[in-house]
């Protein structure tokens, strides 16, 4: 679990410093597009986080979202650009990666699962191609199902490769490997009433064949609107956070959507500035020196017993103690998704 963890973590950090890297050699020119991929890059962090944290809780997944698979492996190629275009390009080597994916029914699952199946998929390819090639995603509607083929003009696999190529911390890569990537999606396939399968020969490439359950028409939700709604009538809000970035980061949001901030670097720092009447809200942090966020909230409900109190926290433990603490949130956030609890609360 842990070599899995690191392999994923290591994809989404190199993508993140690759497009950082390319921002800096292309300019402004494209800087919208790296940053679009920079921030999926880091809320796919963030949903990983959020799996390993439900695990711990050793809490089930119960619900899947549509997904348009067109989109999402498009947004896979555009995040694995620094992988398959700058390093090799280095090294005189030349890689492309396209997608002939057309329209395509949407499919029902975890979106940040396949993102992870197709990301391995390309960067096996990549490995795959020491001298150059060419990667395309091809796709089809077959029935119920959406069928989808990644080739690759690669060294190709023997049989006995074949075999072996999903069981866990099998590996061709040698040290650059952690034989998790395959393996991982051997699994998420079957979890989302799919498979995934392999046909190659060495010397001629490989292709992978993924098979998707399609949302029928007649079930597919219909398409919302999603809108930003206006920011929240101005609140006095009090943010405690022992770390300077995501303190003055939840500040600065707070700020520009017109509330009044006042930030606190720990819990007897907070208990300092508050009082009873001063301010409409509490956000606070839980792990915290000196004084936790569920301590302080504890001390502020003497001298405030109905001021809403959210915990804004990273921490695996979300329980909400006996009416010290109103909702518990975790981080990261979404400014929108604050302001919508704070209205609840209100």
């Amino acid at each position: 679990m842990t070599m899995g963890m690191t392999h994923d973590f290591n994809n989404m950090l190199s993508g993140i410093l690759g497009h950082i890297e390319l921002w800096k050699i292309e300019g402004l020119a494209n800087a919208e597009q790296h940053l679009t991929t920079i921030e999926k890059a880091a809320r796919y962090g963030a949903e990983l986080i959020s799996k390993v944290q439900r695990y711990i809780r050793q809490e089930v997944r119960t619900t899947f979202e549509p997904i348009d698979l067109t989109a999402l492996v498009s947004e896979c190629i555009s995040f694995t650009k620094p992988y398959w275009f700058n390093e090799p390009r280095r090294l005189g080597i030349d890689i492309s990666i396209a997608s002939n994916l057309k329209e395509l029914p949407p499919i029902e699952g975890s979106a940040s699962e396949i993102r992870d199946v197709f990301v391995n998929l390309i960067l096996n390819a990549v490995h795959a191609m020491p001298t150059g090639g060419s990667v395309v995603f091809d796709g089809q509607s077959t029935g119920p199902f959406v069928d989808i083929q990644v080739s690759d003009t690669g060294t190709g696999m023997s049989k006995e490769v074949q075999k072996q190529i999903f069981e866990p911390l099998f590996t061709t890569k040698g040290d650059r490997g952690t034989g998790m990537g395959l393996a991982v999606a051997s699994g998420i396939l079957p979890e989302h009433g799919g498979s995934i399968a392999v046909s190659s020969n060495l010397g001629a490439g490989s292709v992978f064949s993924l098979r998707f359950p399609a949302i029928q028409a007649s079930t597919s939700p219909s398409a919302e609107l999603v809108s930003i709604p206006a920011a929240a009538s101005s609140k006095r809000i009090l943010v405690v956070d022992d770390e300077e970035m995501v303190r003055g980061v939840i500040s600065k949001l707070l700020t520009i959507r017109g509330h009044h901030v006042v930030s606190a670097a720990s819990g007897p720092e907070a208990l300092s500035t508050f009082s009873a009447g001063l301010f409409d809200f509490v956000i606070t942090d839980q792990g915290m020196p000196e004084m936790s966020g569920r301590g302080l909230a504890y001390q502020i409900r003497k001298a405030d017993p109905s001021i809403p109190i959210i915990l804004l926290t990273g921490d695996t433990d979300l329980r909400v103690d006996g009416g010290a603490i109103s909702r518990v949130m975790t981080k990261p956030f979404k400014i929108i998704e604050l302001e919508a609890l704070m209205s609840e609360l209100s």
